[in-house]
């Protein structure tokens, strides 16, 4: 599953909203990313969902008392009740003893009946788990055939998507998603992934629709009586519950093929034009995988879909792989969008997680790591070795931006397996893989990645598993390696130090360990790199750092030209080195080292004098990369300085998209009038969706009517996933102008049933917050009120929010009564609660930021002028103090205070 769209629970959460409270105060995020950092639903929704853990607080692989061969599962769709009835059908055998009883994790099924080929005293259901009793226990080697026939409308596992929900007429359609634990709420099954089974789905659907599922396709057959088709799938080779996928409705395809293997591209017809951008790279993935890992793809086809509002970004389903609509993008993008990340990810998990599975959560890095590193060595074969370093640094930053984290990789004491999906899993997951290629060389590290695959092929694996393999294949013992990295906590923290003594010719390079070690953080044994480049010449040294503090001496025949530590990106190790001046000019030179010219940019950025600056514009000008120009802009950016504005401004012009969004970005990071101007000569003839939309939002920091006059008329345009409609909301949102009411009140009732939920759903947020202290509030209210059972969630929860934020008393009625009856999805009645306790508690709204953001700029403009009068008068001084003094007999008097 892409961790891009999954957000950590419980504690996390907690973290996560502490992180954006600090950056609000820091003047680090907007106002509308505040709110949607305070809001995020989906660490609500996730935490709604999860079952509890044992009283023990440590988690484990579930015992198997019966060993399930085959899970067959016949179910008829209603699109109309968004219901389902359905037949399961378990083939099992008793494990180690005679079978006494079978468990079923089953959530919230109507059971019909439940019949077994052998003998039972009995069967029990708590609405969570079916448990059948047998009398005599089943003798080894005695398969059972169990049936359990029900009913359901399911809250999770099985999402519909319908035009009664507010989807587009003919892209009716459902989808399912299993992991970590949701297939138990549309079909009996022992829902953990240690235990492998075949499978086969039958899909029963009105003439017009088709249906998706893992394996090959069987065949179709129809129903004289009910007209229904019967669509029916096998999946020959054993896979787990949670990789258990059903898609079925209306949808328009592409199709390929790579050797043997069909692949097809699937999307709701309204969004079919937008597919091939999509789908055109991934016969080539696939062929880059199949001899990177050394082992054929194991699948008898490779199916992606693109469903409505999924709740990840992609979720792996074995030979399925289900994908959000947000990853279609047109042309207009230009380079600024991309599904080749997401794809090769999900590709990746057909190996790593579908084939070789973890045996439970707390291994799960050995599916997710996998997945993340592989994306970035696909990037590496298509796009070059300087793509593959920059997605390398962004995981790096990933993993040290959860600085107060001290949770390993391998951890059981999770409160849901949600939490174990987050940055330990993704991306310290891929850097382990990085650091044991890069110390075991491509080859070597091949071979034992390979010898994992085929030696685990349709088995399930704990971390030891692989490291036996990697110590097998290379000889070398890794249980250092490990243990520091992967069963404790964090990474190591080192600060380096650089000299160098003439008289002997030797380069001093000190390093400190500052990382706090305890039961959970150790003291790291690491190889860390250190190069330099003398007369011409690279020479590197590998120091062994394994104490808290160490020097060493390095003899070199001259003084280096520049010193770079870790050059090659290596080591996950949060690095703090400074290089002397002299040598970023000469870094930022080596065309060669995009890491080099990245940490260079760094440094300028920590400096943050005039040399600095002009150095950093040039860079953004001038760099050959992409990815180091970016940087320079967001570093311009950090330092606040009207000489870094001035370069951005200059560098408006960029041929690569990607870099006019980071500039544009970064010039809205500035409250000035000259950015609000430069803000709105781009928009008008910026036609790239991605830019417009990065635009617009900067335009949210300038509340006058000139600026609303132009957000106001994209209430009525259309773009590609309501991209500038979502950025012109917050725009006005921020303005914080009551006057803009009645434009997105009118924009609501005229397009709202057009719009994307998200589009919507900030739409109602920005009426309610712009509202809040209007004398009468009744239109909003009754806006808002109208939308609050909405059948889309996000919707929903945006009327209920909203009307919490509206302040308006009346609505505690309909919200007390959302409270006490939604037995909906997860998280409605919650926020009706809160609501209630808004209103009723009266909480004050807060000041209006427009008038701040107004008041802020004049005290800019002020500030400005003050310090450029104390800068006239400074170099008054210097001239004075610098000439003559004049004859003893001639001087002034001076004032007690030394001025003239």
């Amino acid at each position: 599953m892409h961790h891009n769209a999954r957000r950590l629970v419980g504690r996390i959460h907690w973290l996560h909203l502490c992180a954006v409270v600090l950056l609000m105060l820091l003047g680090s995020l907007r106002a509308e990313e505040w709110l949607a950092g305070l809001q995020c639903r989906h660490c609500e929704r996730l935490l709604a969902a999860a079952p509890e853990g044992p009283a023990s607080g440590r988690h484990y692989a579930p015992d198997r008392t019966a060993d399930i061969t085959h899970l067959a599962i016949d179910v008829t769709p209603n699109f109309s009740t968004r219901t389902l009835r359905a037949t399961t059908t378990l083939q099992c055998l008793p494990v180690a003893r005679p079978m006494t009883e079978l468990a079923l994790d089953a959530v919230d099924l109507g059971l019909d009946s439940v019949e077994s080929s052998a003998p039972v005293a009995g069967w029990a259901y708590d609405d969570a788990r079916l448990v059948l009793t047998f009398a005599p226990p089943v003798p080894l080697g005695t398969e059972v055939t169990v049936t359990v026939r029900y009913h359901a409308s399911p809250r999770q596992g099985l999402y519909f998507r319908t035009p009664a929900q507010g989807y587009r007429e003919g892209d009716t359609h459902l989808w399912t998603q299993g992991e970590p634990v949701e297939a138990r709420h549309w079909f009996p099954c022992f829902d953990a992934p240690n235990e492998r089974f075949t499978s086969e789905i039958i899909c029963r659907l009105p003439d017009g629709m088709k249906a998706l599922a893992n394996g090959r396709f069987a065949g179709t057959e129809r129903d004289a009586v009910t007209g229904l088709t019967a669509h029916r799938w096998v999946q020959d080779q054993p896979h787990v519950a949670y990789l258990v996928c059903l898609v079925a409705g209306h949808f328009s395809t592409l199709e390929d093929r790579h050797g043997g293997i069909p692949l097809a591209f699937h999307t709701p017809p309204s969004r079919i034009a937008a597919a091939t951008n999509s789908f055109r790279g991934t016969a080539a993935m696939m062929a880059f995988f199949e001899q990177e890992l050394g082992v054929p793809y194991p699948w008898a086809k490779y199916d992606q879909v693109v469903v409505d509002d999924f709740t990840a970004g992609g979720m792996e389903n074995t030979s399925l792989t289900t994908l959000s609509h947000h990853t279609l993008f047109t042309d207009a993008f230009e380079n600024t969008r991309s599904s080749r990340g997401l794809v090769a990810h999900e590709l990746a998990h057909q190996w790593f997680g579908d084939l070789v599975t973890c045996k439970d959560w707390s291994h799960l890095w050995l599916n997710e790591g996998f997945a993340t590193y592989y994306d970035a060595l696909q990037a590496r074969h298509a796009l070059g070795e300087d793509e593959f370093r920059l997605l390398m640094r962004g995981n790096l930053k990933a993993v040290l931006a959860a600085r107060e984290d001290r949770t390993p990789i391998v951890w059981r004491q999770y409160a849901s397996p949600m939490e174990q999906f987050g940055y330990r899993a993704y991306p310290k997951g891929a850097w382990i893989l990085h650091m044991l290629r890069h110390q075991l060389g491509d080859d070597l590290y091949r071979r034992c990645v390979q010898t994992y695959l085929e030696r685990h092929a349709g088995g399930h694996v704990v971390t030891g598993d692989l490291v036996r393999v990697f110590e097998d294949v290379s000889g070398r013992s890794w249980d250092a390696f490990f243990d520091q990295y992967v069963y404790h906590a964090r990474h190591p923290e080192l600060k380096v130090e650089y000299s160098w003594n003439e008289a002997v010719r030797q380069a001093g390079i000190r390093v400190l360990q500052t990382q706090e070690v305890n039961d959970r953080v150790l003291l790291f044994d690491v190889p860390l790199t250190v190069r330099f480049e003398v007369a011409g010449t690279t020479v590197d040294h590998v120091l062994r750092v394994h104490r808290k503090q160490e020097e060493y001496q390095i003899p070199l025949p001259s003084q280096p030209e520049t010193v770079r530590v870790d050059p090659d990106l290596a080591l996950l190790a949060d690095i703090r080195f400074e290089p002397p001046r002299a040598m970023l000019r000469p870094i930022l030179a080596a065309s060669h080292d995009v890491v080099g010219r990245l940490r260079a940019v760094e440094s300028l950025g920590q400096r943050k004098d005039d040399e600095a600056i002009q150095e950093l514009g040039r860079v953004l000008r001038e760099d050959p990369f992409h990815g180091v120009r970016s940087d320079a802009a967001q570093v311009l950016r950090e330092t606040g300085s009207d000489a870094a504005l001035e370069a951005l401004l200059a560098a408006r012009e960029q041929p690569d998209a990607r870099v006019r969004l980071a500039v544009f970005n970064a010039l809205a990071g500035f409250y000035r009038p000259q950015v609000r101007d430069a803000l709105l000569e781009a928009l008008g003839r910026e036609s790239n969706p991605a830019i417009a939309a990065a635009l617009l939002r900067g335009l949210g920091a300038y509340p006058d009517p000139a600026v609303r006059g132009r957000l106001e008329p994209e209430l009525q345009g259309t773009s590609h996933d309501d991209i500038r409609l979502q950025a012109a909301l917050s725009a006005l949102r921020s303005h914080g102008d009551p006057a803009a009411v009645a434009a997105v009140r009118a924009a609501i009732v005229s397009h709202g049933t057009a719009w994307q939920a998200e589009a919507l759903a900030t739409a109602m947020d920005t009426v309610a917050t712009l509202d809040r202290e209007a004398v009468d509030r009744s239109g909003t209210r009754d806006l808002l009120l109208a939308h609050l059972d909405h059948p889309k969630r996000t919707v929903q929860l945006a009327a209920i929010r909203g009307l919490g934020t509206l302040g308006d008393p009346v609505a505690i009625g309909p919200l007390q009564t959302v409270a006490g009856t939604v037995r909906g999805e997860p998280g409605v009645s919650t926020a009706a609660t809160q609501a209630v306790r808004d209103l009723r508690e009266k909480r004050p709204a807060s000041a209006d930021l427009g008038e701040l953001r107004r008041e802020v700029m004049s005290l800019q403009q002020d500030n400005r002028s003050l310090r450029d009068d104390l800068e006239k008068l400074r170099k008054t001084l210097e001239t004075r103090t610098s000439a003559p003094p004049p004859p003893s007999s001639e001087r002034r008097p001076t004032s007690r205070r030394g001025m003239p």
